[in-house]
C-alpha cells in the first residue's frame, strides 16, 4: 500500500530526538527556545511562541486578542473543523463565507459582504499550502475601518479587525517574495504529523503586528499564557534557589517540548530540500493529468504567490460527489492512499445543528464534490508517483469512462 503521507522519520531524527532524552531536558527548553528562533529567521516574522497544536495555540491567541461572547470571525466554510471550532470555544460566532472560484481560498468579496461592527478577526486559510491574497484583504480591512468597533486596549491600539492566518499548511509558502509567517498580523502553523514540517504532533503562533506593537513583551505574556500563567518555565527555575515563582493568570497548558523540538529541528534543517522534492511530484502530477480532459489541475502558482506544495488537489471534471466516493474506492482497490480537503463545514453535524447550510455555499461544494487529495511527500520514489498516477487513471475510466 502507498501511504498517503507518512512522516519522514529517519536515523537523523532519531539521534536527535535520542540526544534530547538523554541531555535530562525533555520538557520546554533549550531546543524548544531555538526552534522558535529559527522559525522566526525563516519566516521574516517578529517573534514566535511554539506550541503543542495548531487548535491550542490559534485558540489562545484569539482569546489573548480578546475574542469572545458577541464577536465574530470570518473563516471560509472549505477548512478543517478546528478552525470553527476554536471560534466557537471563546464564545464568538463563526462566520462562515464561501470560496473563490479560481482557487481553494477564501472569498475576498465575500469577506467583505461579511463584515460588520462585530467582526474582530478575519481568519484566511491558506488551504494546500498556497497562500491567500492577503493585501487585498489588508485593503479591505483599511477600507473597512469605519465599522470597526473595538474592545481591548490592544484592539483600539491595532485600529481595524485583525487578521489571523491559518497558516496550518503553508510552511515556506510565498506571497510576493515573503515567507508564509509574515505575511498576516499573526500566524499559526500546524506541525502534524501530515504536515510538510512534523513535530509528531505541535504548533507556531508568528506574531507580526506593527512596528508600534511590542514582541518581546508579547512573546513574554504568551510564553506565561500557555504555562497556566506561571511567571517562570522550568527552564527559569533551574537557576540556583529560582524555585519560588508566581501565577499571574488562570492560563493554559500547550507549550511545545524539546522531544518536538528535536524532530522539527532536523526538519527545518533539511526543509529546502523537501519542498524541492514535493515540487517535483507536483510537475509529474501535471504532466500526467494535464492531457486529460477530465482532469482540472489545481492552482499552486501565480505571479504573487507559490505553494509549499503541501497537498495535491486533483479534481474530476463534471463528476458527482458519489461517482468521486467510488473513484477513490477504486483507487483504494489498488492500494493507493488517497484523500479529500477537505469537506466544508455545513456537512457535518455539529455545524448543521448550530444552522450552517451547505445550500448557502455553492462554490466549496463544487469543488469538494470533485476533489481528491493525491500523496505528496519526500519519500514518495518516482516508481511509486508513476503507480499513483495509473491508478488514478485507471479508477476514472472504470467510474466515468
Amino acid at each position: 500500500m502507498i501511504p498517503f503521507s507518512p512522516p519522514r522519520i529517519d536515523q537523523r531524527v532519531l539521534d536527535e530526538v535520542n540526544a534530547a532524552l538523554l541531555s535530562g531536558w525533555i520538557t520546554t527548553g533549550p531546543r524548544t527556545k531555538l526552534f522558535e528562533k529559527k522559525i522566526t529567521e525563516y519566516c521574516g516574522c517578529k517573534t514566535t511562541v511554539a506550541v503543542n497544536s495548531w487548535t491550542s495555540g490559534m485558540e489562545v491567541f484569539l482569546r489573548w486578542w480578546g475574542v469572545g461572547e458577541g464577536d465574530e470571525v470570518i473563516i471560509p466554510v472549505y477548512t478543517y473543523c478546528a478552525s470553527a471550532n476554536v471560534v466557537l470555544h471563546t464564545g464568538a460566532k463563526p462566520v462562515m463565507v464561501d470560496i473563490s472560484k479560481d482557487d481553494f481560498n477564501i472569498s475576498i468579496e465575500k469577506i467583505r459582504a461579511a463584515i460588520t461592527p462585530r467582526t474582530k478577526v478575519i481568519m484566511p486559510v491558506d488551504i494546500s499550502g498556497f497562500p491567500c491574497d492577503y493585501d487585498a484583504i489588508y485593503d479591505l480591512v483599511n477600507a473597512c475601518k469605519n465599522q470597526f468597533s473595538p474592545k481591548t486596549t490592544m484592539q483600539k491600539q491595532l485600529g481595524r479587525i485583525l487578521i489571523a492566518a491559518d497558516a496550518a499548511h503553508s510552511f515556506g509558502a510565498t506571497y510576493k517574495g515573503n515567507k508564509s509567517g509574515s505575511l498576516a498580523d499573526v500566524s499559526c502553523f500546524s506541525f502534524h504529523a501530515v504536515k510538510n514540517l512534523t513535530t509528531a504532533e505541535g504548533g507556531a503562533v508568528c506574531f507580526n503586528l506593527p512596528e508600534d506593537f511590542d514582541h518581546e513583551t508579547i512573546y513574554k505574556d504568551f510564553c506565561i499564557k500557555i504555562l497556566h500563567g506561571q511567571s517562570k518555565d522550568a527552564l527559569a527555575k533551574t537557576v540556583k534557589g529560582a524555585w519560588k515563582y508566581d501565577v499571574l493568570e488562570p492560563g493554559y497548558k500547550c507549550n511545545m517540548t524539546d522531544i518536538q523540538a528535536a524532530i522539527g529541528l532536523i526538519e527545518l534543517e533539511r526543509y529546502g530540500e523537501n519542498l524541492a522534492r514535493r515540487k517535483t511530484i507536483f510537475e509529474t502530477y501535471d504532466a500526467a493529468f494535464g492531457i486529460e480532459e477530465w482532469a482540472l489541475i489545481p492552482r499552486y502558482k501565480d505571479e504573487l504567490r507559490e505553494t509549499c506544495y503541501h497537498l495535491y488537489l486533483l479534481r474530476i471534471a463534471g463528476i458527482s460527489e458519489s461517482q468521486r466516493d467510488e473513484i477513490i474506492q477504486e483507487i483504494f482497490e489498488q492500494d493507493v492512499a488517497v484523500n479529500v480537503h477537505f469537506q466544508p463545514l455545513p456537512l457535518f453535524t455539529a455545524y448543521k445543528n448550530l444552522g450552517y447550510s451547505i445550500e448557502n455555499y455553492p462554490e466549496a461544494y463544487l469543488k469538494y464534490a470533485a476533489e481528491i487529495s493525491l500523496p505528496v511527500y519526500f519519500n514518495l520514489t518516482d516508481s511509486q508517483v508513476e503507480t499513483v498516477i495509473q491508478a488514478v487513471k485507471k479508477a476514472v475510466h472504470m467510474v466515468i469512462g
